[in-house]
C-alpha cells in the first residue's frame, strides 16, 4: 500500500467532539477524527450508526448542534453544500446526478459546460469538453474507448468512478463518498476501490463512508467507528485489524449470542 503524503500542514478536515441534535433527539453525538493529505477516512457503522448526519455536517447539508469543526485548520461552520464546495469539499452521494441517456463527457460538464465565441456567437465548446473528459478520466487510470457513449451503458463502478474525477477536475480537495460500493458485486466493487487509491495518491483526501469493513480495510489509512449516534474511536490502519474491525461493528458479545442461538441442536 502507497503510505499517507506526508505533510506538515494541519489537517484538511478535522472534526472534535462534534455532534448534531434535531429538538429532543441527538443523531450524533462527541465524534471526533481527522483527515490528512493524501490520506482515506473510512466511516463505517451499520444502519442507524450515524454516517448519514456525519456526512452531512461534512457536506454542508446540515450545521453541527456541537463541537468543532476544522477545515485547512480554521474553525468553520456550513450554512449549504455551496460553502463546503467553495473551499474544495465536493460529495458524491450513492444515487448519482447523472441523465443516463446524456454522453460521458456532458454528464461531466453537466451544470457546468464550456462555451466558446461572445453574444449571439457563444456556442458549446463540444470538443474541448470530450478532450478534457478523456483526458481527466485517463488522470484518474479510467480508460474509456468513447466519451460520446450514454453513462447509463457504463457499469455502476465506472459511473462511480467518473463522478470521482469530474469532482477533482472542478477543484475538490476533499472527496466524500456516501457508500459508493453498496449496491455492487465484488469486481465493480473492486473497480471503485481501485479509484479511490488512485485519488488518494494524488493527494487528495477522501472520506469513504461504507458498512463494509472488507471494502474500507483495502484502501483506507484511518478508520472511524459508529454505532447508535455515537463513535467507538478512531485508528490508525496499525492499531487495528480488518477482525477487530468487524467484532466492534457488529458487537463482540450480540454476534456470539446470535452465533449460538443459531447453531443446531
Amino acid at each position: 500500500m502507497t503510505e499517507p503524503i506526508a505533510s506538515a500542514a494541519p489537517p484538511i478536515l478535522e472534526v472534535r467532539g462534534i455532534g448534531k441534535s434535531y429538538g429532543s433527539i441527538i443523531a450524533l453525538r462527541d465524534v471526533s477524527a481527522s483527515l490528512g493529505v493524501g490520506e482515506v477516512l473510512c466511516v463505517l457503522g451499520d444502519n442507524g450508526a450515524g454516517k448519514s448526519t456525519f456526512i452531512k455536517i461534512l457536506s454542508g447539508a446540515h450545521e453541527h448542534t456541537e463541537g468543532t469543526l476544522l477545515a485547512y485548520g480554521k474553525e468553520r461552520t456550513f450554512g449549504s453544500p455551496r460553502e463546503a464546495l467553495d473551499i474544495g469539499i465536493a460529495t458524491v452521494y450513492q444515487d448519482l446526478a447523472v441523465v443516463g441517456l446524456m454522453p460521458v463527457w456532458r454528464n461531466f460538464f453537466l451544470g457546468s459546460e464550456l462555451t466558446r465565441g461572445v453574444g449571439p456567437f457563444r456556442r458549446l465548446d463540444v470538443k474541448g469538453m470530450r478532450r478534457i473528459t478523456k483526458d481527466e478520466l485517463a488522470k484518474m487510470g479510467i480508460d474509456l474507448r468513447d466519451v460520446d457513449q450514454p453513462i447509463g451503458t457504463l457499469s455502476g463502478g465506472e459511473r462511480q468512478s467518473v463522478a470521482i474525477a469530474r469532482a477533482v477536475y472542478f477543484g475538490a480537495k476533499v472527496v466524500i463518498l456516501d457508500e459508493p460500493t453498496s449496491a455492487l458485486g465484488v469486481k465493480q466493487a473492486g473497480v471503485v476501490l481501485k479509484y479511490i487509491a488512485q485519488a488518494r495518491d494524488r493527494g487528495l483526501g477522501v472520506v469513504f463512508i461504507t458498512h463494509n469493513p472488507h471494502h474500507a480495510y483495502p484502501v483506507g489509512d484511518r478508520f472511524l467507528l459508529l454505532k447508535r449516534g455515537t463513535s467507538l474511536g478512531e485508528f490508525a490502519k496499525n492499531e487495528i485489524t480488518i477482525e477487530e474491525m468487524t467484532r466492534l461493528m457488529a458487537g463482540g458479545a450480540e454476534l456470539e449470542t446470535l452465533a449460538h442461538e443459531l447453531e443446531r441442536a
